[in-house]
């Protein structure tokens, strides 16, 4: 079974095995984005993340805008059903940009990060803004792994949604809307690919906003029925 859950910010009660006692061996729970558990390196940092990775399930998580990437990009570079990953430590993994898994059967394609709405004060020193935003050759390399598979896969999993979904969702605030050109991107393949569900985090709120478009925060769905467990 696949799970889906939004943006945990290095909360550990978010992730604690009272509240994911329903996944059984061989599951897997998906976060989409601002993970949040590599940050700074700390000794309570590693007991978690090695709580987190001795789990009978799988522990996956996509990066957002708040992330240190400085430290995740250090991971070694590794295969795991079928894409690249950052494995973090035993059962817990980073799903890379632009990559197509095949988890229980299910073809998922991933891409990560997006753009901070407080970007334009946040300083050229700081080191995560500046690699929160997918590179071109990422994003060239996503239209690739979806290529291999017809522009067909069962689950789209993202930090940030398409434009016309944020645009939706922040109606109210419309004038004041950020559009970057990662949503622009997934625009582009929401219209181009044929998918069942696409999950996103980075809106910070559960609402179903139609048959195919979840957007996901502290609860935790069955990707199929997209049923809160």
């Amino acid at each position: 079974m696949i799970y889906i859950t939004g943006d945990t910010h290095g909360d550990a009660e978010r992730l604690s095995a009272s509240r994911l006692k329903k996944l059984k061996q061989g599951d897997t729970l998906i976060v989409c984005g601002d993970f949040g558990f590599i940050w700074d390196d700390s000794k309570r940092e590693h007991k978690i993340i090695r709580q987190l990775g001795k789990r009978k399930y799988n522990i996956c998580f996509i990066d957002g805008t708040h992330e240190n990437f400085s430290l995740l990009n250090n991971y070694e570079v590794s295969a795991w059903k079928g894409g690249k990953v950052h494995k973090i430590y035993d059962n817990l993994y980073h799903l890379m940009r632009g990559q197509v898994y095949t988890i229980d059967d299910k073809k998922i394609f991933t891409m990560g990060g997006g753009e901070s709405p407080d970007i334009e004060i946040r300083t050229e020193e700081n080191e995560w803004s500046k690699e929160e935003i997918p590179t071109q050759d990422e994003l060239l390399e996503g239209a690739q792994s979806l290529e291999k598979f017809d522009y067909k896969v069962d689950y789209i999993i993202t930090h940030e949604p398409p434009t016309k979904i944020k645009g939706f969702l922040q109606l109210k605030d419309y004038d004041n809307l950020r559009v970057s050109a990662l949503n622009a991107y997934f625009e582009e393949l929401s219209n181009s690919c044929k998918f069942d569900k696409w999950f996103f985090g980075s809106l910070h709120m559960d609402k179903f906003i139609s048959s195919t478009h979840v957007s996901v925060f502290k609860n935790i769905i069955d990707a199929q029925t997209c049923e809160k467990i």
